[in-house]
């Protein structure tokens, strides 16, 4: 029994939404700095939990000093440092759904650790302004495409119109990723068998942490299957969508939400 008192607290961050302001300005509150800095102090580990692939973790989240980070819900994860796990979709594969999604009339971001790819041939120009200007930092290259001969993703995303042919879509992605909707019609792919709980799990296996010592942060849908998957959840205030599944409600990201909820816990 004392070992496992003895054994740190982990504590696992959405990005977008949660740490990050949801809108052009991507800020990190101060107060959600000092948090997490504070926590750190205290012996706790803090991560990374996202559905951003790996390229896209910027330099001013880096800078947070996480113990790790589980990119692409749960399809690779870092710790130290060092890569302890990844999935590698088939090129073949990939270019395979890449046509289908053109049949399904969809506006698609393909997601690689290394990258993102476009199809310029399902291209819906104000869809795409948004995405940029919210997800992606200033300095990312996007000038990938579905025909570069690097072309590979390890999940992705499609918006959808009155044109898409949903049945098809629904019937061709499901055999192969969960599908979450996001709200607005924009709709995120991830391989069977990986979440964002999966990357939790994997975590605690690696470090021997209880489970009784995790927490998590989030705000969407995709972070339901973390929610359901630690005893210590925890929803930013304005994600009513997520409310009914977790144990505790802090306030919104502008309004201290990441103290609080730390301070709540006993973290800092």
């Amino acid at each position: 029994m004392s070992e496992m008192i003895n054994k740190p607290s982990v504590v696992f961050f959405d990005i977008d939404g949660t740490l990050v302001t949801e809108d052009a300005t991507g800020t990190i509150p101060e107060s959600a700095r000092a948090a997490i800095a504070e926590t750190r102090k205290k012996g706790n580990l803090t991560f990374i939990n996202t559905g951003r692939t790996a390229f896209n973790i910027s330099k001013k989240i880096k800078e947070l000093g996480f113990d790790g980070y589980v990119c692409g819900c749960g399809t690779y994860i870092e710790y130290g440092g060092k890569v302890i796990y990844e999935n590698r979709l088939e090129q073949s594969f990939c270019r395979e759904i890449a046509a289908l999604m053109r049949e399904c009339r969809v506006t698609p971001v393909y997601e690689d650790r290394d990258g993102y790819f476009f199809d310029e041939e399902t291209f819906s120009s104000e869809i795409l302004k948004d995405f940029l200007e919210v997800f992606v930092e200033p300095d990312i290259d996007i000038s990938g495409r579905v025909g570069d001969d690097d072309f590979i993703f390890d999940k992705f995303v499609v918006w959808m119109d009155e044109k898409t042919d949903v049945e098809k879509y629904r019937s061709v992605v499901g055999k192969y990723f969960d599908i979450i909707d996001r709200g607005g019609g924009l709709y995120e792919n991830v391989p069977l068998g990986f979440s964002k709980a999966t990357g939790i799990s994997c975590i605690l296996d690696k470090l021997g942490i209880p489970l009784e010592n995790a927490y998590v942060i989030g705000d969407s849908m995709n972070d339901l299957p973390m929610f359901q998957a630690v005893p210590n959840s925890i929803a930013m205030g304005g994600a009513e969508q997520v409310y009914p599944y977790v144990s505790y409600i802090t306030t919104a990201i502008d309004d201290n939400g990441i103290a609080n909820a730390l301070k709540h816990f006993g973290l800092i």
